[in-house]
């Protein structure tokens, strides 16, 4: 499949059918990494995670929030 490479803003950019990435198993949004190897572009699903705290914060619940834990007497200059 033929594709252009064009100007968008102050960057070259690359549009991608719709068929493509869903052959690739890819969506819209996907944090992706480019990987340049002998001259060719590749693109990777990323493996870096990112997490959105407040949705992390939602998710706490009486059933998942467990009691304060101790780690003992103060050992140096901690502040309390």
């Amino acid at each position: 499949m033929d594709a252009i490479i064009r100007k968008w803003g102050n960057s070259p950019a690359l549009r991608l059918p719709t068929a493509v990435l869903k052959e690739a198993g890819y969506q819209l949004d996907q944090t992706v990494d480019l990987v340049v190897s002998r001259g060719s572009i590749v693109i990777r699903p990323s493996s870096k995670v990112e997490y959105d705290l407040d949705a992390l914060v939602s998710g706490i619940n009486a059933g998942n929030i467990h009691e304060e834990a101790s780690f003992g007497a103060p050992v140096g200059k901690e502040a309390l």
